[in-house]
């Protein structure tokens, strides 16, 4: 039987051996800090504390492509937060993730990532709402990805500013004074919106090269071997066409008609 090991240290040591190992070193990422679920801090470097928030109906892509990129970052931590541990359902209802701490363990954290999804029942719950305004007060970086963005206006902190999220319910974020622009994503101050599910990774590399630096995020970008280059151009509503906006929107999930 034939089996391909593809563990992390399988394939540093294979890189070693072709002579590219020390440039992995070089750039940290050969050695991320790992997160002590207890503490939520990381190695050594114990350096930047990401709280990612999971609920039921989440788009998994929306906190597992930035996730990806972040917990590569070196001396980075990340948890998973929620209004209960254990699993949340995806919007699909197939897929599950894991909240490793509630909402009231965590108090502080250097990066708040709010992804996106069916995001009714998060902006309905005034207690994650209230968390995410305190966190949000200490935070380095408040970030969204999809309609992520619309738990963050929910929570006041877009007015006045400009903003992205998912093309489709991009409307909805005049409703809390933001501007919306039709960009993967939005730097405005503190906070970073990322536009619908894959932008959240591009989102996270410009985030990553904001905490540590270009080089850590430009080798995290190859090693997630991030180099897109989908067989069709229709990625955007505008280059989509009416046509197929009403077909994408059909295959969603119907939080999102």
């Amino acid at each position: 039987m034939f089996t391909v090991d593809v563990n992390r240290r399988t394939v540093l040591r294979t890189a070693a051996a072709a002579g590219i190992g020390a440039g992995l070193a070089a750039t940290g990422v050969a050695a991320p800090a790992a997160a002590d679920p207890r503490t939520g801090t990381g190695g050594p470097a114990r350096g930047l504390r990401i709280a990612i928030l999971l609920f039921d109906g989440i788009t998994p892509i929306d906190a597992i492509g930035p996730y990806e990129v972040l917990c590569r970052v070196p001396g980075a931590s990340v948890l998973t937060v929620g209004k209960r541990t254990g699993p949340v359902r995806s919007d699909s209802g197939v897929l599950t993730l894991g909240v490793d701490r509630h909402l009231r363990e965590v108090r502080r954290a250097d990066v708040l990532l709010v992804p996106g999804g069916n995001v009714r029942g998060v902006q309905a719950d005034p207690g994650t709402i209230r968390w995410i305004q305190q966190i949000h007060r200490r935070t380095t970086w408040t970030v969204s990805v999809c309609t992520g963005a619309l738990v963050l206006g929910t929570a006041g902190l877009l007015r006045g500013l400009p903003a992205t999220t998912y093309w489709g319910l991009h409307a909805q974020l005049a409703q809390f004074g933001a501007t919306y622009v039709p960009d993967r994503f939005v730097e405005a101050g503190r906070i970073i919106t990322a536009a619908g599910m894959s932008a959240g990774i591009d989102m996270a590399l410009h985030l990553a090269a904001k905490v540590a630096d270009d080089r850590i995020a430009q080798a995290l970008q190859l090693a997630i071997q991030y180099d897109p280059q989908p067989p069709f151009d229709t990625g955007s509503p505008d280059k989509a066409g009416p046509e197929l906006q009403r077909l994408a929107l059909e295959l969603l999930n119907p939080w999102s008609r």
